[in-house]
């Protein structure tokens, strides 16, 4: 009876001359003195015809299977004399009993468990080419193989770990009983159906309650040591060999999480982040290892992650996406018998499994019997279940058990984790004969059937998918490693660090950031991914623009919405890419700031804004909406409107669509109109507790850029406050009435607080009132009769300049114009030329002392920058409004042509001065709003470098940057002629001035 299976058909020795020394080979073991009792024995064996022809397959076929008949012939004894299941159990008796590693030293545990797999690979591999076992039995026995010495290694491990005082074991001499660590087995090895050379893929868990700890705060650190003593075990090779490979990339976020972790954060993470490709592979997860009652109850935990109550038709794609992945290996874009994949290859043995898993997915959920791990199996379920005929269940399952056979003896030639076959025909027709195939033409042709079919079935299943990686190329991110086709993809569009990019994106898939924890939100970005990879590729510069895009998803509070923005409008994605990578601040904003993309859909958005009177109504209209009526909801509503139009104003600036003038001044109506819309509810807010003036009131005048109506992006409001009440009015007239200056100054800081505050939808403006009187020592709010007085009287030069630029934003218009008719006649007081001039001189002085530059592209600063400029026209109206009150103009440019046009500078130079200021506002304006820190010419993009060369007026970047040296050097000029020079032929100060 034990000798039945030594008659089977068997492979014929493909090479006579290996063969011939594996004879020779086998008759010195009688020399050896470790086999002298059996070599009688061995001498029979090569004699007797069936069972030389048993070692003949071996010698011939195999130079790995060889080596093991050599060093373990005993177990070829017990094959032939005992039968190939009693071997087997033979093989595996010494770790059968994970008890009996508590006390081994970590040698003997190494080598028996070396031994164990070795001598259960040779009476496999016998049981395999004699056609002696079925493919289930043997794919079953290679997985007990490594369950088996999984177990011995993790009891000893355990035991070594619990002999160093660190674990409390309930059971030390039993360490896996109700120890609460467990191994899942993945894959093949959780669906029993293990190839002879596979890795075991395996996720490591712990039951934080039911161990005993002696050192609980260093509980992870001892635990990760002890996994990774486990997995050194198993696979490291000496002179006994190697057990298993083992993969533990398939644990959740492996790239982030530790080789081992609690069963609590694994199941926080299916339930949250789990992808559908983890659910395709918890189909096959089984207990291999350790307290298998924990794993059972973590697994029936799990149980609702992978079964969903509802047909889930949208996991398809994301299964498929993983075919796509292995697809993009060699041999996998068309079948070629040659250096074809049979496992990853079209037609190969995972379009199986995945044509069985996709189904179980949509189905398991309602029907049970479809819950089984075999591929087999589940094939045969989904014909009962109506979902396949029974040709194809037939044919698949046919296909399986031949490119399963095809993969074995692969592997069991040399050991080698292959499925790929052969380039070269004597190499293909040395594995012909090894599959008992008489001649190389047989086995192909065969081999061709089994493919096309697969192939057939597979793409009937998947026919009405869309492709994932756009018209072109591949472009997948599942699993936990990059694909090769589509790293190579992402070169060919540009991105230079292609590992970073699919890293990355594998991150947003794993829910690293918020806005992708949703199984909803990151679907979703699945199929925008090959829009959005496209557009980000278009910039010059595509690996700073997908980090940009990175920083964005990074601050996005949520995904499902906005990603759905971008599936309906992929012109927003366009332009959020253009954003990305061109203007690093902006794409920072739209992080926090989302929402702002539903205004670019609206009709007119690239259209010129409305004046403010237009846009005050629109904002009035929102604040005055049913259920506006509280301060926090005014500040909210007019924080949205102002960032809707700052948004607009800097994407139309990023293009170029309007003039720096006209962007400065919209940007300035955008903050006049909030401060018109906000100030009198604030206002209305305040009296109702304080009541208020019969006469009078506070009035809101804007400096600087503000007042000049030349804003930039991130510009601060510099303001004024000023109020007036009639004579001899001592409180206002409210239920808690206050005096005028601690009334007005309370006001005061309410209107900085609705401005400048912070709330849900961020800051509206950052304001600035150091140019108030006094400075910083000043009161928030002054009197107008201290104003008068304090500039008529007190004021320095320096804040005569700053005067330059008041207008007035928001008030009473009476109190209005007291306050520019007493600005007025201050600027147009005669003044001593000669003061005037080192005033001037001294404060630009300072000022470059202490904030100055020299760096070309500081543009405020530099001098020949926007500040010599302004200095210039603010000097020249002090000195020439006495006599030309029309000069008098808070914005520069216009300051420039009206100097021109008195005749107080050359009409030409007043003309390109005027020029000089657009040209450095267009500058300033564009840097701010693309760059972040100082801007380097060097690290600049090619689409920056263009963006700034049209802001400039230039045709290339080389050009704005001999224009922007000729301006500075040019500005400087006329500031030395009209400043420097008269102040350095004046001589220091005298200390009587």
């Amino acid at each position: 009876m034990t000798l039945a299976w030594t008659q089977n058909t068997l492979p014929a020795p493909f090479d006579a001359e290996r063969c011939k020394t594996g004879f020779e080979r086998w008759a010195e073991l009688a020399r050896k003195p470790i086999w002298e009792n059996q070599a009688a024995q061995f001498a029979e064996l090569a004699e007797n015809p069936a069972h030389r022809n048993v070692l003949g397959a071996l010698f011939g076929n195999s130079p790995y299977l060889t080596s093991l008949a050599l060093r373990d012939p005993d177990m070829i004894a017990i094959a032939f004399n005992d039968g190939l299941d009693k071997a087997f159990d033979t093989a595996l008796a010494d770790v059968s009993q994970p008890a009996s590693a508590a006390g081994t030293d970590q040698a003997t545990a190494m080598m028996q468990v070396r031994r164990a797999k070795r001598r259960a690979a040779l009476v496999i591999a016998l049981a395999d080419i004699s056609n002696s076992w079925d493919l289930v039995k043997i794919t079953a026995a290679i997985s007990k193989t490594a369950e088996t010495t999984l177990n011995y290694t993790l009891a000893h491990c355990l035991s070594a770990t619990a002999r160093q005082r660190s674990l409390d074991l309930p059971n030390p001499d039993d360490p896996l009983r109700d120890c609460g660590i467990f191994a899942i087995g993945m894959g093949k090895l959780g669906a029993n159906e293990l190839n002879y050379s596979s890795d075991i893929d395996l996720i490591f868990l712990y039951d934080g309650e039911k161990i005993g700890w002696l050192a609980p705060d260093r509980m992870q650190q001892i635990l990760v040591r002890m996994v990774r003593d486990i997995t050194r075990i198993m696979e490291e090779r000496t002179g006994d060999g190697y057990v298993f490979r083992t993969d533990l990339r398939l644990r959740p976020d492996p790239a982030s999480t530790p080789p081992i972790m609690s069963a609590l954060a694994a199941e926080t993470y299916y339930e949250t982040v789990g992808q559908n490709w983890e659910r395709a592979a918890m189909i096959k997860a089984r207990i291999v290892g350790g307290d298998y009652k924990a794993g059972q109850d973590f697994l029936k935990i799990l149980r609702p992650f992978v079964w969903r109550k509802h047909l889930d038709f949208l996991a398809i794609q994301d299964i498929h996406s993983i075919k796509r992945q292995i697809n993009a290996l060699r041999g996998g874009s068309k079948v070629n018998v040659p250096g074809h994949n049979i496992k990853l290859g079209r037609g190969g043995i995972r379009e199986i499994e995945f044509f069985a898993q996709t189904q179980q997915l949509i189905w398991g959920g309602r029907e049970l019997s479809l819950r089984c791990r075999s591929t087999c199996e589940a094939l045969r379920e989904l014909c009962k279940f109506k979902q396949i005929s029974e040709t194809v269940r037939d044919e698949l399952i046919e296909a399986y058990e031949f490119l399963r056979n095809v993969e074995h003896r692969l592997q069991m030639t040399n050991d080698q984790q292959t499925q790929t076959l052969p380039e070269s025909e004597e190499g293909l027709a040395a594995l012909a004969c090894f599959l008992g195939y008489d001649d190389c033409e047989g086995f192909k042709n065969d081999l061709m059937v089994y493919l096309r079919r697969v192939e057939s079935h597979y793409a009937e299943l998947f026919e009405e998918d869309s492709p994932l990686g756009g018209t072109e190329g591949s472009l997948v991110f599942t699993g936990n490693e990059d694909d090769p086709e589509t790293l190579r993809q992402l070169q060919q569009m540009g991105f230079e660090n292609a590992t970073m990019v699919s890293s990355t994106v594998r991150g947003w898939h794993h829910g690293r950031y918020r806005a992708t924890r949703s199984r909803r939100a990151r679907e979703i970005l699945t199929e925008l991914m090959p829009t959005l990879l496209t557009s980000l590729s278009e910039t010059t510069n595509p690996d700073m623009a997908f980090r940009a895009f990175d920083e964005f998803l990074k601050g996005l509070p949520a995904g499902v919405q906005l990603f759905s923005l971008f599936t309906a409008n992929p012109e927003l994605l366009r332009l959020l890419a253009t954003i990305a990578g061109t203007a690093p601040r902006m794409a920072k904003y739209l992080g926090r700031n989302a929402s702002v993309l539903d205004y670019v859909l609206m009709s007119g958005f690239n259209d010129e804004l409305p004046d403010a009177a237009t846009m005050l109504d629109q904002l009035n209209e929102q604040l005055s909406q049913p259920g506006a009526e509280m301060v926090e909801q005014w500040l909210d509503i007019a924080r949205r409107w102002a960032n809707d139009q700052k948004f607009r104003i800097d994407v139309q600036t990023i293009h170029n669509r309007h003039t720096p003038h006209q962007a400065g001044k919209a940007l300035a109506d955008v903050a006049d109109v909030s401060i018109r819309g906000l100030f009198p509810r604030i206002a209305a807010d305040f009296a109702q507790k304080h009541g208020g003036f019969d006469e009078g009131g506070l009035a809101v005048f804007a400096l600087g850029k503000h007042g000049g109506q030349e804003l930039s992006p991130g510009s601060d409001l510099d303001m004024v406050f000023v109020y007036d009440v009639p004579e001899g009015c001592e409180e206002s007239d409210g239920e808690k009435p206050l005096s005028p200056g601690h009334y007005f100054i309370r006001l005061s800081q309410r209107y900085i607080n609705a401005l400048s505050a912070p709330t849900a939808e961020g800051v509206l403006f950052e304001t600035d009132l150091r140019l108030r009187p006094s400075g910083s020592k000043g009161p928030l709010a002054c009197h107008f009769n201290s104003f008068d007085s304090y500039q008529t009287n007190e004021a320095w030069t320096w804040e005569h300049m700053a005067l330059t630029r008041l207008r007035p934003v928001f008030g009473p218009e009476k109190l209005q114009q007291k306050v520019m008719e007493s600005t007025r006649r201050v600027l147009r007081k005669e003044r001593d030329f000669h003061k005037l001039v080192r005033d001037v001189f001294d404060m630009r002085n300072r000022m470059a002392a202490s904030k100055g530059s020299d760096q070309a592209w500081d543009i405020k600063l530099r001098r020949g920058g926007l500040v010599d400029l302004e200095f210039i026209a603010q000097y020249l109206q002090l000195n020439h409004a006495h006599n030309h009150p029309e000069i008098l103009s808070p914005t520069t440019r216009k300051v420039f042509k009206k100097l021109g046009k008195a005749g107080i500078l050359p009409a030409e130079e007043a003309a390109w001065l005027a020029n000089a200021s657009s040209f450095w506002l267009a500058l300033q304006a564009m840097v701010r709003l693309t760059t972040e820190g100082r801007f380097s010419p060097e690290n600049a993009s090619a689409d920056l470098r263009g963006m700034l060369a049209g802001a400039g007026q230039c045709e290339d970047f080389s050009e704005l940057e001999k224009k922007l040296a000729d301006t500075a050097e040019r500005v400087k000029q006329v500031y030395d002629r009209l400043i420097t020079e008269p102040a350095e032929k004046l001589g220091p100060i005298a200390q009587s001035d």
